[in-house]
């Protein structure tokens, strides 16, 4: 069974909402759900690249608010230019295995967030290919990404990251995010909207 994510690598929402999931899944010894994260490139969305300073100040209020176990070294200095190469990278291990491909969502996002790697860097690239057994990226795994956006764009998907359950999205059910008075993140886990997603995704 998988439960359908469409999401980013740079975006910090993701990176603590897909945790949150697996989290719940392994808390009740789900292990035959696979999280099935597919590409939705923000620099495709936006038409241009993520500001490594504005992914470190949403960091630093995720782990002041939600995750103090998170975000360990965001560098804004050594942020990537592009998340395609790692998002294809992610693709072909998916397309290896499922498990593996979970494996490579998360690694990636740990070597950006917790490590303060440049993951569109080829020899950070070439590391993290080692670490999963699998080689680098090539076109076929680039056309998977493309594709992915696509999907997502016919889908209406709303941001990074949006579930797709058996009967029903949602976007970034583990939070809460506004802004108060002074534009500052305001950002609450929402336990209970979570557990109600994750229950009906193991109903069906």
């Amino acid at each position: 069974m998988n439960i359908e994510v469409f999401a980013d690598i740079w975006c910090p929402f993701a990176h603590v909402g897909l945790r949150a999931v697996a989290d719940e899944r392994d808390r009740r010894g789900r292990d035959d759900v696979v999280l099935w994260v597919r590409a939705w490139p923000l620099e495709l969305v936006n038409g241009a690249p993520m500001d490594g300073h504005h992914a470190a100040e949403r960091g630093r209020a995720l782990r002041e608010q939600v995750a103090p176990d998170q975000f360990a070294e965001v560098d804004p200095e050594n942020f990537p230019p592009s998340t395609l190469p790692a998002l294809a990278l992610v693709s072909r291990a998916y397309d290896s295995d499922p498990q593996l491909g979970e494996r490579a969502t998360f690694l990636v996002r740990d070597a950006l967030f917790e490590h303060g790697q440049d993951i569109a860097d080829p020899m950070v690239l070439q590391l993290l290919a080692d670490e999963l057994g699998v080689g680098l990226p090539d076109e076929a795994d680039h056309a998977r990404v493309l594709a992915d956006y696509a999907e997502g764009q016919r889908r209406g998907v709303k941001g990074s990251p949006h579930f797709f359950g058996p009967d029903g999205d949602v976007f970034c059910p583990a939070l809460q995010i506004s802004r108060d008075e002074q534009d500052a993140f305001v950002i609450v886990a929402d336990r209970q909207r979570l557990t109600e997603f994750v229950d009906r995704c193991f109903a069906a």
